[in-house]
């Protein structure tokens, strides 16, 4: 009886541990980080020089929260600077950051889904031929 007791007990104190993460959908703006922290004007579009300067890209949301997409290559961030975005995945709420699960981009009042994971394994997984890889 003792260890089952003692078992429940860890258990109850492993729980909040394992749920780090829950789902959400959060819309904004791709920002760099630089920008965002330091006051300064932000990138206005992909053209824009200072995009070429950022290393980081978050997702800035209209009441100035800022979250960190650490699944989704830089590059792909750069794409969408200045553009209003949701973003749908897992809040990490310690470390200010999504687990993006969908990035879309309003595109004359519609969302458009503009990367998954799904797509990100479609251009590079070996086995479907896409670019970088070539069929022998």
């Amino acid at each position: 009886m003792r260890r089952l007791l003692l078992g429940m007990f860890l258990l109850m104190l492993l729980v909040p541990a394992l749920a780090f993460a829950a789902p959400i959908t959060i819309n904004g703006t791709v920002q760099g980080f630089n920008c965002v922290t330091q006051g300064r004007t932000c990138p206005i579009g992909q053209e824009d020089p200072l995009v070429a300067t950022e290393n980081v890209f978050v997702l800035l949301t209209p009441d100035n929260k800022y979250y960190f997409v650490p699944n989704v290559d830089r590059a792909v961030m750069a794409r969408h600077v200045a553009e209003q975005v949701q973003i749908k995945g897992d809040l990490i709420p310690q470390q200010s950051s999504i687990r993006a699960q969908s990035i879309a981009v309003s595109r004359n009042g519609q969302w458009r889904v503009v990367w998954s994971p799904e797509m990100q394994r479609t251009f590079t997984d070996p086995g479907t031929g896409a670019y970088p890889y070539r069929q022998p």
